[in-house]
């Protein structure tokens, strides 16, 4: 049973049976009413004959019964056959003998004065009108509300198909819609309402799986390039070694190999980890760790491997909670990143800021441009001062410490150092104090004292 269906017969049950409901309160309010107005009839005729007319016997009329009443309780002139009715201070309705109707009998008292004979006089009047009018109430009740119920019925009928068409529309559409054709959006109809919402919902979700395809491509076609080009190089330093054995050495040719194939090694790695936080298994195994300590270890790293000038007088005592492996990893990245670039110089930072740790890693190279400082977080992205892949790296440094960074709570940007070089921020949370036994001493996820003689 579709929608439609379901929301008509709804609209047509809640509408019938409030019609019923109000059918059936019209037409006892209208007998009543009614009645009313007859007892208010049969008092005021009584009253009248208790007056002008007392002990007349011949009083009644072919449209109401009168009875007259002694002070013995006895009934006077009362027709033979029919049973008085007594209906004290109020109305009461009875169907007296020999009729085949209800009547109304309503009593007044006579005046001693008037009569001496005479106490009181009773005064029916039939209810043929009431229900007459009542019948006729009901007839066109009968009549009228399944005439009604079938105007709601067509009415709900179209309104749900014109309101429920847009809903069509969009099935119909994300039915046609492959994955070579993810650039297809469903009609956006009545924005203002929920199937606006609906249909701006499925175009944003058509928006994050073309982007996510998009992505995908770009993520396949770059990594086969990547790969490609190591094994390119192995390649070609054995053929040339075969073809001739007497221009390089046995000890040249698995340098090359060793290298190219590290190079592989660490390209897959870095795969393995982006598609492990693409698809949220990227388990981390908090404990206590020493940031400055792991930033202190990569300033002694490059400083043994490069001539740059390394500053890390910024670098406060601090530890977090958070992966070991994973933030060293992060470090090592923003390292040989800002290593490439530098002209002379390196700084290290490490300080809290409110509820967070602020680890920063500036260079004074030639800088990035704003446009790009988003960008140089995606994956196999490169400037064009470094496309060169021997130098330029494999473009997913600092994809992998922004995912990184992500998977402990925090962020990674790109900023700008006052000498225009690049500074790399990275904000972590520091954590709450949870206490765990390592080594037999007690630790917590806390800022401990800075120590000055600490260097890096």
């Amino acid at each position: 049973m579709t929608v439609r269906v379901r929301v008509t017969l709804a609209a047509v049950l809640v509408v019938g049976l409030a019609l019923v409901a109000g059918a059936l309160a019209l037409v006892a309010l209208l007998g009543s009413v009614l009645t009313d107005q007859v007892c208010a009839d049969a008092r005021e005729r009584a009253s009248q004959l208790a007056v002008n007319e007392v002990g007349t016997v011949n009083s009644s009329r072919p449209s109401e019964i009168v009875q007259w009443v002694d002070r013995a309780g006895a009934e006077v002139g009362t027709p033979a056959g029919l049973k008085p009715a007594d209906p004290g201070a109020r109305c009461v309705k009875v169907e007296p003998a020999g009729f085949n109707e209800d009547f109304v009998f309503a009593a007044a008292a006579v005046s001693p004065d008037r009569g001496q004979q005479v106490a009181r006089v009773i005064v029916g009047r039939p209810l043929v009108d009431v229900a007459d009018s009542t019948g006729f109430v009901t007839r066109v009740l009968a009549v009228g509300l399944p005439v009604m119920l079938l105007i709601v019925g067509g009415v709900t009928w179209v309104v749900a198909g014109r309101t429920l068409a847009p809903v069509a529309a969009i099935r119909r559409e994300v039915d046609e819609i492959s994955a070579a054709e993810l650039h297809r959006r469903v009609p956006s109809v009545h924005s203002g309402d929920e199937i606006g919402r609906l249909a701006a919902t499925m175009n944003r979700m058509l928006d994050r799986l073309e982007r996510a395809q998009d992505s995908q491509r770009r993520f396949v076609s770059d990594a086969s390039h990547e790969l490609r080009s190591p094994i390119a190089s192995i390649r070609q330093h054995v053929e040339v070694a075969l073809a001739h054995p007497d221009r390089s050495s046995l000890a040249e040719l698995a340098g090359t190999v060793l290298a190219e194939n590290l190079r592989i090694q660490r390209l897959v790695d870095d795969l393995l980890l982006l598609a492990r936080a693409d698809e949220q298994v990227l388990r981390l195994h908090k404990d206590p760790v020493d940031l400055d300590d792991l930033l202190f270890d990569e300033a002694r790293r490059l400083r043994a491997a490069t001539e740059l000038e390394i500053d890390s007088a910024a670098v406060s005592a601090i530890q977090v909670l958070g992966d070991e492996a994973s933030l060293r990893r992060l470090i090592l990245n923003l390292g040989e990143n800002a290593a490439r670039y530098a002209q002379s110089r390196i700084s290290l930072g490490l300080q809290q800021d409110g509820g967070d740790v602020l680890l920063t890693i500036a260079d004074d190279g030639p800088g990035i441009p704003l446009p790009d400082r988003d960008r140089v977080f995606d994956r196999f992205v490169r400037l064009t001062a470094a496309r060169a892949r021997d130098e330029g790296g494999s473009g997913l440094g600092l994809a992998i410490v922004a995912e990184i960074a992500r998977a402990h709570g925090g962020s990674a940007r790109m900023a700008e150092t006052p000498s225009g070089g690049t500074s790399v921020q990275v904000r972590l949370p520091l954590g709450s104090a949870s206490v765990q036994e390592r080594d037999g001493r007690v630790q917590t996820g806390s800022i401990r004292p800075a120590n000055p003689r600490r260097q890096g």
